[in-house]
């Protein structure tokens, strides 16, 4: 059973982009650049072409250069989650923003990630995977064999009907987590508005097999840190996009 593709996502642009100084001393993180289009972009171009018509923006480092920049959004009805004066992390940023967020399925999205352009929108094919009876999230996940800018052990195994299991004490595993989620607004009902990372809730979620993944099945690039950002104008350079 899917769903039909959510009218409101939320992106979360609040972060303090520490990794990314010195870059990030004087400009949000969602807001560098990439062979000329900005992270942010690129999770809103995709949102524009599936269909994203509402979404909603956490700001909190820098913020009022990320409320200019959504000025330019007339595409979209753009509903800022002010997280001035408090760091809420991805967690506590939902459970702040839960009033905006309506009770349909919406998408989530991180701005320091993006995949190959030519590949097919993989928010559609969340949309189509996402079984709202049988769980509250489905997390896109890239191999990390094909990733460029991820230099972490990996987040997660799967099994072939999209059941995870977080890495534990392995030393590696081969599913990262993609930055685009699908998911169920009431997981964050009655959560506290505080700090909190959204890995709790999986925590909860995942033995369950509440929260599945979704393979990406795409070159997948994390761009966390100027070494990153340099990796990626290459890429990007000789790929296209």
């Amino acid at each position: 059973m899917s769903v039909p593709v959510p009218h409101t996502a939320m992106v979360l642009a609040a972060g303090l982009g520490t990794r990314m100084r010195p870059l990030t001393d004087a400009c949000p993180k969602p807001l560098i650049a990439v062979r000329g289009r900005r992270l942010i972009d690129r999770v809103i171009e995709p949102l524009k072409a599936a269909g994203v018509r509402r979404i909603i923006v956490n700001v909190h480092y820098l913020p009022e250069q990320i409320e200019d920049y959504l000025k330019g959004l007339t595409d979209f009805e753009v509903i800022v989650s002010d997280e001035r004066g408090e760091v809420l992390e991805t967690g506590g940023g939902l459970a702040k923003a839960r009033g905006l967020l309506g009770d349909d399925p919406v998408f989530v999205l991180n701005t320091d990630a993006f995949w190959s352009p030519e590949t097919a929108d993989p928010l559609l094919a969340l949309a189509e995977a996402f079984d709202p009876a049988q769980e509250d999230e489905r997390l896109l996940v890239a191999d990390t064999g094909r990733a460029l800018g991820f230099d972490g052990p990996g987040d997660f195994f799967m099994e072939a009907d999209g059941r995870l299991k977080r890495r534990g004490e392995a030393a590696s595993a081969p599913w990262a987590y993609a930055g685009v989620r699908i998911m169920k607004p009431q997981v964050y009902d009655g959560r506290p508005v505080e700090r909190f990372s959204a890995v709790k809730v999986w925590d909860e979620l995942i033995p369950q097999g509440r929260a599945r993944g979704l393979a990406l099945d795409s070159f997948w690039l994390h761009v966390g840190d100027p070494q990153a950002l340099k990796d990626a104008e290459m890429w990007v350079a000789c790929h296209g996009g």
